[in-house]
């Protein structure tokens, strides 16, 4: 696989796609930033601690350890449910009930200041193919880097490479990864999954499609 060179900040939360996500990264840069982006939600000290063991297990001399940036949103967000931990969307919410208004905006703002400064070439940054939201479209994304490439005066690129994938399809692509050290719970115990949550019920039903045991230990379930 040719490489394009360079070094690519991959916007990483711990999940099944930042694990996928930083494996792409590897076969195709020559190294790998880790950029997590920290806003103050509830699950935010389980997500990193689990990022951190998901990339020292991979184990690539290439991929760098999590670098930690900060957007907090309380001041814009209030009492969402995503600071507060009340009303948690669980397995019965549907998908909009887990959307977290201009997440990939703050995202993608941030880490491309971060790619800029530091030399990067890319921004990677994982939606899927059934993501509802409208920071999520092939528009939104074409439209930010263009933003970036005139704000920035910089020639980065915005990379989205699983936005025709499913969750199933990439579990189903990379047996071999560590999935045990992913973590994508919304109301975590502690730093285990609470297996109630819209996100366990997601990924719960993903290794289930895919045909993989879930090494997951659910709090409950």
């Amino acid at each position: 696989m040719a490489r394009r060179g360079g070094g690519a900040g991959v916007l990483a939360s711990g999940g099944v796609e930042s694990a996928a996500l930083l494996v792409w990264a590897l076969e195709r840069y020559r190294s790998a930033t880790p950029l997590y982006v920290r806003a103050g939600f509830g699950w935010e000290a389980a997500e990193l601690r689990w990022l951190r063991q998901l990339v020292a297990r991979l184990g690539d001399s290439r991929l760098a350890p999590p670098v930690v940036l900060d957007v907090p949103v309380r001041d814009v967000y209030g009492a969402h449910w995503s600071l507060t931990g009340r009303a948690v969307p669980d397995a019965r919410s549907p998908d909009a009930a887990v959307y977290l208004p201009g997440r990939n905006l703050l995202l993608l703002s941030k880490a491309a200041v971060y790619a800029t400064l530091h030399g990067l070439d890319a921004v990677t940054i994982g939606p899927l193919k059934d993501n509802p939201f409208p920071d999520a479209t092939p528009e939104f994304f074409d439209a930010m880097e263009k933003a970036i490439r005139l704000g920035l005066g910089s020639s980065i690129r915005v990379e989205t490479p699983f936005r025709q994938v499913h969750k199933a399809d990439l579990i189903a692509r990379h047996r071999h990864l560590p999935w045990g050290l992913t973590f994508s719970c919304i109301r975590p115990v502690g730093s285990r999954h609470c297996g109630r949550c819209n996100k366990c019920a997601e990924r719960r039903q993903a290794f289930v499609v895919a045909g993989v045991r879930d090494p997951t230990r659910y709090v409950r379930g």
